[in-house]
C-alpha cells in the first residue's frame, strides 16, 4: 500500500487519537471517596463537655482532738479516762490508767471494754456501772465526767473558710493564740522501775505557773524518795519552763518518767 494511499492517512489518524486518549485518561488523578477522607478529611474536635469536670471538696465541719480526764482514786488503785472527741462527739474512749495486779488485772481487762463502749454509745457519764466492779466504774465515770467538762470548758474550733482571694505573699502571719489563763494540761502516763509518773502543769497563756505530779512511785522507799524528789522536779519545771530540767540525786528513774511526762504535756500545750 502506497504511502499516500488515503485508507492509510485515515488508520494513522485513528491511532493517533486512541493513543491521546489513553494517554489522557492514565493522568486523571483518582476520586476515590475513601481515599481522599483518609488523605485530606480535617479531624473533627471532640464535642464540648464531653468530659466533666472534676469538682467537689471535703467539709471539714469538726477537728479531731484528745481529752484526758483527772485521776480518779479508788480502792484498788487509780483510773483516768482520756477521750477522742470529733467535734463534740465522742468517737473514742479509753482508760489509760486503770486497777492491775492480781485479781484487779482480771477485773480490768473485764470492765474496761464495757465502760469504754458505754461511754462512747451514751456519749455522756450517765453509764452504767459493771458487775463485779463497782470501785473501778465509779472511778472511771468519775474521770469521764472530768473530760467531757474539761472538753465543753474549750469547744472544738471550727477550721477557718477559705479566703476569697488568695493573700499576698508578703503578708504577715497571725501569731497563734495563747492558751487561756489557768488550763491545764496532763502529761502522758510513764512507767518507771518503782511506780508510774504523770505530770500536770497549769499554764497562763504559754507560761508554766504550777508543775505537779499527780503520779509518782510510792510504797516503802519509794514514798520517802519521792517526797524528796518531785518538789524539786516541779520547782525545776516552773523555773525553766521546759523539760530539759537535771535528774535529782537518788531519784534517777523517778526523774525520767517525770520529764518524759513533762515532755509531753508541754507538746499537748503547743499543739
Amino acid at each position: 500500500m502506497k504511502k499516500s494511499h488515503p485508507l492509510r492517512r485515515v488508520m494513522l489518524a485513528t491511532a493517533a487519537t486512541v493513543s491521546g486518549i489513553v494517554l489522557l485518561l492514565s493522568l486523571k488523578p483518582g476520586s476515590d471517596p475513601a481515599s481522599a477522607s483518609a488523605q485530606g478529611g480535617a479531624v473533627q474536635p471532640p464535642a464540648a463537655g464531653q468530659e466533666s469536670p472534676q469538682g467537689g471538696s471535703s467539709d471539714q465541719s469538726s477537728q479531731t482532738r484528745t481529752v484526758t480526764g483527772s485521776v480518779a482514786d479508788t480502792q484498788y488503785g487509780p483510773v483516768q479516762v482520756r477521750l477522742t472527741l470529733s467535734g463534740d462527739k465522742i468517737t473514742k474512749a479509753e482508760a489509760v490508767q486503770a486497777p492491775s495486779g492480781g485479781q484487779s488485772t482480771t477485773v480490768t481487762e473485764d470492765a474496761v471494754p464495757k465502760l469504754n463502749q458505754a461511754a462512747l454509745t451514751a456519749g455522756t457519764a450517765d453509764i452504767d456501772a459493771v458487775s463485779g466492779a463497782t470501785y473501778t466504774s465509779a472511778g472511771y465515770k468519775k474521770s469521764l465526767q472530768s473530760a467531757l467538762d474539761q472538753a465543753a470548758a474549750a469547744p472544738a474550733e471550727k477550721p477557718a473558710e477559705k479566703p476569697a482571694e488568695k493573700p499576698s505573699a508578703t503578708a504577715s502571719k497571725a501569731p497563734a493564740a495563747p492558751a487561756p489563763d489557768g488550763q491545764t494540761v496532763d502529761g502522758d502516763v510513764v512507767k518507771t522501775q518503782y511506780g508510774p509518773v504523770q505530770v500536770r502543769l497549769t499554764l497562763n497563756g504559754t507560761s508554766i505557773i504550777k508543775a505537779e505530779a499527780i503520779q509518782a512511785p510510792s510504797g516503802g522507799r519509794s514514798t520517802e524518795v519521792t517526797g524528796n524528789a518531785v518538789p524539786q522536779l516541779n520547782q525545776a519545771a516552773a523555773a525553766t519552763q521546759s523539760a530539759d530540767i537535771d535528774a535529782v540525786s537518788g531519784a534517777t528513774y523517778t526523774s525520767a518518767g517525770y520529764k518524759k511526762s513533762l515532755q509531753s504535756a508541754l507538746d499537748k500545750a503547743g499543739a
